[in-house]
């Protein structure tokens, strides 16, 4: 049980690692946010920490609720510093299937429907995040994602209980982040960052 609360620990120190220079480079107008991509990772990510400590994940959901809280202030933060605020007609989309698994982990009384739902939601919500990373590869954060990698597999590692629920959604993230710190590594290659 200590080294679980360890690897929890440690977990939430990556994410504080992770989040920290993000927000700070927000405040700077160095980094640009798509609003809505964390409207949406804030809302699920939340709602997933509560879903895994519905299923026994014990002291392994509370790094997913650290972020989560973490992830709706950068939501709100990209908004108040006019970040990137382009919404299409897909990211309402993604936000509104977000919210619907509320309802359906209401009526199956089953936190893994819910799960599932905000998992395929979370890394649709990847989205918007994918489409601006590819055009403008330097107002995202490598580092971030890198982190975010590393901090969801120990999330795993410091789960209870291990089923769908709780490890759904670490590994889902773990696997977007990765594609996501490897799309930025490729374009910044091929779009060399311009004398400001």
């Amino acid at each position: 049980m200590l080294t679980k609360q360890i690897l929890s620990a440690f977990a939430i120190a990556l994410t504080l690692i992770a989040f920290l220079p993000y927000i700070y480079s927000i405040l700077r107008g160095m980094t640009r946010p798509h609003i809505f991509s964390w409207v949406i990772w804030g809302s699920t990510t939340f709602i997933v920490f509560l879903a895994q400590l519905a299923d026994g994940a014990g002291v392994g959901a509370w790094p997913i609720g650290v972020s989560g809280i973490i992830t709706i202030y950068i939501a709100m933060l990209a908004y108040s510093r006019k970040a990137d605020a382009s919404i299409k007609v897909v990211d309402w989309v993604f936000f509104t299937l977000a919210m619907a698994s509320l309802p359906v982990w209401f009526v199956t009384s089953d936190p893994v429907w819910a799960v599932i739902i905000l998992t395929f939601v979370d890394v649709l919500g990847f989205g918007p995040t994918i489409r601006k990373a590819h055009a403008k590869p330097y107002e995202e954060q490598l580092a971030l994602f890198v982190i975010m990698t590393l901090r969801n597999v120990v999330v795993i590692t410091a789960l209870e209980n291990y089923s769908i629920t709780t490890v759904l959604f670490p590994a889902a993230l773990a696997s977007a982040s990765t594609l996501v710190a490897i799309l930025i590594i490729y374009r910044r290659r091929m779009l060399p960052q311009q004398a400001g």
